[in-house]
């Protein structure tokens, strides 16, 4: 699902060169549900970035889904990012006054489905998660799990080939955090790949494999 290749990405910073990534080599077959995890200033938020196709390395190769992302123009990236990702990030992203079922139906309306379409999709989505029952609340009428599982349930509309999550628990308490951890667990079960992006070890310990990032470079890549 993911191929990487001495991927390097360097930022300036006024007159300094920083040298986020190394010659990272990843790979994360499909259907695994992998936890990367780094500290501050590892560059595990430029590979997610990467993986995410938000940005593209100075060198390198990199495969996702087959597709080769790694030289692709601004405008192909994002049609690959929003056919083949599925993103969950630690702040849920909701809009205020928007119920459940519209923010869900939000990926879809540049999908080309017609709208008897996006409703069903949309629909299963939110099923999926849990929240079949709870398609007209607002995100103030939700409890903040609640209020992620319709992030998760956005994240999935589209039927991505993966799901990338950033600190997805990091704004919940723990059992709340528990909870969207056994929704990962399920959607993982059903053949989801999965990538987090973590710190949180009793994150990690759920993953099925761990990776750890540091200095701009993979330590770990079983």
């Amino acid at each position: 699902m993911i191929n990487m290749r001495n991927i390097t990405k360097s930022y300036e910073m006024g007159t300094q060169v920083v040298h986020a990534l190394k010659g990272v080599d990843l790979t994360v077959k499909e259907g695994e549900f992998v936890a990367i995890m780094g500290p501050s200033g590892s560059g595990k938020s430029t590979l997610m970035n990467i993986i995410g196709c938000l940005d593209i390395p100075n060198s390198g190769t990199y495969t996702l889904a087959g597709l080769d992302v790694s030289q692709m123009s601004d405008d192909e990236q994002a049609r690959v990012r929003n056919k083949q990702v599925g993103f969950v990030f630690q702040q849920f992203n909701l809009l205020a006054r928007t119920p459940a079922l519209k923010q869900v139906a939000l990926p879809l309306m540049y999908s080309g489905l017609g709208r008897s379409d996006r409703f069903a999709r949309t629909k299963e989505s939110l099923e999926m998660v849990g929240l079949g029952d709870r398609m007209d609340h607002r995100p103030d009428e939700l409890s903040g799990g609640q209020q992620q599982r319709v992030a998760i349930a956005r994240a999935l509309a589209t039927k991505p080939s993966i799901i990338l999550a950033d600190e997805p628990t990091g704004a919940l308490d723990t059992q709340t955090g528990d909870e969207i951890l056994n929704l990962f667990e399920q959607l993982h079960e059903q053949g989801m790949t999965i990538v987090v992006i973590t710190h949180d070890p009793e994150v990690s310990e759920r993953a099925e494999r761990v990776i750890w990032i540091r200095d701009g470079l993979i330590e770990n890549n079983e």
